[in-house]
């Protein structure tokens, strides 16, 4: 469990809250507009109504004493660039900020941001790869230039297990898991059992690797 603070109860912040809360999280959330605090009333421990562009104003709220603090603001950028550098300045830990333009980034970055989420970015990229190839069910990127994909089995693996296909010293592919169906997942699929059509994959490699083992475009 963690204390985190959210700035900004718009659509982003209120998904955001409502996810944390299950998880079983502190939330605090602040905006100046009264109306959004009391939609989020459900998902937060507690709110409060305030400009976090107001030194005097955050400096009661006790910054430094969240694991993690988020400006979820995505209407405004100045404010959004003044309450990510403030919140730096009173000692917050660590600071998410929300990008709605892809300019934004560098300066969230460079006025305190120890990182940036850009949803419609990330949105975009998903669902180019995810509809555009047929054979994709889901995607995940990773750090440093690899994905996770979750794919139909190749019809040239039909018939072969991971041994015979030798996938990790051939490829470079790490498959983690197999599903038989949309609600049989297999985590300990056996590497000498054949693999089977309908079947799909998850699997865990570099793009470059994806791209020439799996025929991924992306």
């Amino acid at each position: 469990m963690k204390n985190i603070l959210v700035i900004g109860a718009g659509r982003f912040g209120t998904y955001l809250m409502d996810k944390l809360q299950k998880q079983g999280n502190e939330v605090l959330c602040i905006d100046k507009h009264e109306e959004r605090l009391q939609k989020v009333l459900p998902f937060v421990t507690s709110s409060l109504v305030g400009d976090a562009t107001d030194e005097d104003f955050m400096k009661t709220v006790g910054v430094d004493s969240f694991d993690l603090c988020v400006v979820s603001i995505g209407d405004d950028f100045q404010s959004s660039l003044e309450a990510t550098s403030l919140l730096k300045e009173l000692g917050a830990k660590f600071v998410i900020s929300r990008a709605s333009r892809g300019v934004h980034e560098k300066f969230l970055l460079r006025n305190g941001a120890d990182e940036v989420v850009y949803p419609e970015k990330f949105m975009a990229k998903w669902a180019a790869i995810r509809y555009s190839s047929s054979n994709v069910k889901d995607y995940i990127p990773v750090p440093g230039d690899y994905s996770i994909f979750e794919v139909e089995v190749p019809s040239a693996w039909v018939g072969k297990s991971m041994i015979d296909l030798k996938i990790r010293q051939n490829m470079k592919l790490n498959v983690l898991a197999v599903k038989n169906s949309k609600d049989d997942f297999n985590m300990d699929y056996e590497p000498s059992e054949p693999f089977k059509a309908g079947q799909t994959i998850v699997v865990i490699g570099s793009d470059a690797d994806l791209q020439k083992h799996l025929g991924l475009t992306y």
